[in-house]
């Protein structure tokens, strides 16, 4: 890899050069829509208007293209989610990544998850892509269960891992089945899940 590609890699994807950034714009719409083997280099130069030279200066390979791509679409859902985090009341921020996750489906074709489609075709660890798209369901599994911890609630880890799985779950029910209650389907779920103990029993005063 060139050191202006390596530069294009590392840098935020506000810096990239305008030729990086105009491939990077057409790979994105082309491997979410079409599949990441689906779409070689020749699609891209053509969609972006550029040549393939262009592209392997820019980034070196296709593969580091779609790491690049998946890179890109971590940071803007990462920024998403952060904005609607910061917005959500504190005792309702367990259920802010539902929120955000219903109006960023809203704005997106109905292809479902970006990482779970390339996970589905990068089938080896190995790939610097299935490495950005495992890190990325690391995070937010994380994100869970350190906003469960926040909420004091008990078993924050077990309760991450349900909120998690119950996110997870909406996106694939939006994207294979056409639901479009999944998600609000999921927040009930959840919201459910984030009830103190004593108020999911029933009372029996009299």
């Amino acid at each position: 890899m060139s050191p202006s590609a390596d530069a294009d890699l590392q840098a935020a994807p506000s810096a990239l050069t305008p030729a990086a950034q105009k491939i990077l714009t057409a790979a994105a719409e082309l491997f979410y829509t079409r599949g990441l083997h689906a779409v070689g280099v020749e699609s891209i130069a053509a969609a972006a208007g550029v040549t393939k030279k262009t592209i392997y200066d820019r980034f070196g390979s296709k593969e580091a293209l779609v790491a690049a791509y998946l890179n890109d679409r971590s940071e803007r859902w990462q920024r998403w989610l952060s904005d609607a985090l910061e917005q959500a009341p504190t005792d309702r921020r367990l259920l802010a990544p539902f929120d955000a996750l219903d109006t960023w489906l809203a704005h997106q074709p109905r292809r479902g998850c970006a990482f779970v489609n390339a996970a589905a075709e990068l089938p080896t660890t190995d790939q610097h892509g299935r490495r950005v798209a495992d890190r990325e369901k690391q995070a937010m599994r994380n994100l869970f269960t350190r906003l469960a911890e926040e909420a004091k609630q008990p078993h924050p880890e077990t309760l991450g891992a349900q909120l998690y799985m119950l996110h997870e779950g909406a996106t694939i029910a939006y994207a294979l089945t056409g639901d479009d209650t999944a998600v609000a389907t999921a927040r009930s779920a959840a919201e459910h899940l984030c009830l103190p103990t004593t108020a999911q029993r029933p009372s029996f005063a009299a």
